[in-house]
């Protein structure tokens, strides 16, 4: 059997590193590797998996890196231009799983290159899905999603004969650690509390992203480009227990949902495998083990990052690229202690007001939106 090539962005993060655990098991050959500026887990990676490729974003972390690889094959290259440069090369599948806008321009190189994307990166959709799913469907790239949300609403779907059968969409969300606080006692809260998430690991800026909610208003603004719904269609729903990982009700009033444990490697090799399915390390569902699994609606005065979400996709164009920056940028500053819990929602809204309306847009379009959206949360944050 011939074998797969997989190129991994962002693969020191913790998708990253679990994808690469499922290609080792699947026999994918690595062709190419990503990061920030984790440069010990890189080389790790480049040792175990032998990519002929490796790029990190920070200068300083690919000079280090050479030195360390150097007697490797593995070539490294540097910055934005190296991770695109990468992107650009076809392979059978790209896993993004960069964070953050950083991910957007690579996702269009990888389209252009004509490879399978599987998509862990949220913001290249809620920042640029006009533009990503225009030129995806030009080039006849698939995106396949990895988040667990949307890979289970991928998976109900698979139910579905027509699109016209879909009513809509649920869309479950853990509600982070702070779910059934009022809005009162999130003023003080910590970047620690924060942190401290209830069933998932993941890294600290999607983690922060959680406990605000905003996490489920960028998963509703990339379910819309994803699968071609309005947002009216789209409910979301807090599900403690992190079990029903979302489901799809149809015309005739039925519901397929998808579940299992907490555990990415199954979206992760889903993926990468679609449409077959394989055994994988992931330990069995037990119902049993739950006793009961619980829905509630989510709190929205109190987690008001939602419905800025909402509002941003109903009102289109560059609206949900300023939200998402706007967040970013308000995001670290409070995982740096400059601005409270609740100012990063403020920042948000108020910042997002001064964004450009306009329908159509370009990469440079979003690009200018993004350097807007960053200087006004530094602004309102001091």
């Amino acid at each position: 059997m011939e074998t797969k090539t997989l190129t991994i962005l962002g693969s020191t993060g913790s998708i990253g590193t679990q994808a690469l655990e499922v290609a080792q098991l699947r026999g994918f050959g690595i062709f190419a590797l990503t990061a920030d500026k984790s440069v010990e887990t890189m080389e790790t990676q480049i040792r175990a998996f032998k990519p002929r490729f490796a790029a990190m974003r920070s200068e300083q972390a690919a000079k280090d890196l050479r030195v360390r690889v150097q007697d490797t094959q593995t070539k490294v290259l540097s910055g934005e231009e190296g991770v695109c440069y990468i992107a650009s090369q076809k392979v059978d599948f790209l896993l993004n799983s960069i964070v953050g806008m950083a991910g957007l321009r690579p996702t269009l190189c990888a389209i252009d290159a004509g490879s399978t994307i599987a998509l862990a990166n949220k913001e290249t959709l809620v920042a640029g899905g006009q533009l990503v799913m225009r030129r995806a469907k030009e080039n006849g790239v698939q995106i396949l999603p990895v988040d667990s949300e949307h890979s289970a609403i991928f998976q109900s779907l698979q139910g579905c004969a027509d699109h016209g059968e879909i009513r809509r969409i649920l869309l479950t969300a853990s509600g982070g650690p702070f779910f059934g606080r009022t809005r009162e006692s999130l003023r003080d809260v910590t970047v620690e509390d924060a942190l401290r998430h209830p069933n998932w690991s993941m890294g600290a800026k999607i983690t922060v992203d959680s406990a605000t909610m905003m996490n489920k208003g960028l998963e509703l603004i990339e379910a819309v480009w994803l699968f071609d719904v309005s947002p009216d269609q789209i409910d979301i729903l807090v599900h403690r227990q992190s079990v029903v990982h979302s489901a799809v009700e149809f015309c005739d009033n039925s519901v397929i949902a998808q579940l299992g444990v907490p555990d990415m490697r199954i979206p992760i090799q889903y993926a990468l495998t679609y449409p077959q399915r394989f055994p994988s390390p992931v330990r069995q569902l037990r119902l049993e083990e739950y006793g009961s699994l619980t829905f509630e609606e989510p709190d929205y005065d109190t987690f008001a990052c939602i419905n800025l979400c909402r509002s941003a996709i109903l009102e289109g164009g560059l609206r949900p690229a300023a939200v998402n920056s706007a967040n970013e940028e308000a995001n670290a500053m409070f995982r740096r202690g400059e601005i409270g819990f609740l100012d990063i929602a403020e920042c948000v809204e108020r910042a997002s007001k001064q964004a450009k309306s306009q329908a159509d847009y370009t990469l440079e379009d979003i690009l200018e939106t993004d350097a807007q959206m960053r200087q006004a949360v530094r602004v309102l944050g001091k």
